[in-house]
């Protein structure tokens, strides 16, 4: 019993992870891409007639997030090498 409750311990951390970044990323990238392509309202001539500065704020803080996602993500990977070879140890000692 005490094997199965470790188990499913595990595997609810693994599963709300998955869903945060499997699904929860792409989300926020389309919804950057959505508030972009609100951010310009288009004119019947064509040009440009008003600017949405709200929505593009938004949408640069959706695609700050997925870079800052991408940057930690990669750090984490190579935490050991960076610990190993420059002694930097981001996310604690390992």
């Amino acid at each position: 019993m005490h094997t199965l409750v470790t188990n499913l311990n595990s595997l609810w951390k693994v599963v709300a992870v998955s869903l945060i970044l499997g699904a929860g990323l792409p989300i926020v990238f389309a919804v950057g891409v959505r508030l972009w392509s609100s951010a310009d309202t288009v004119g019947r001539d064509g040009s440009v007639a008003r600017r949405n500065y709200p929505a593009l704020a938004g949408a640069y803080a959706c695609f700050a997030l997925i870079v800052l996602a991408i940057v930690t993500g990669i750090l984490y990977t190579a935490k050991a090498f960076l610990a190993a070879k420059f002694g930097i140890h981001l996310f604690g000692q390992s």
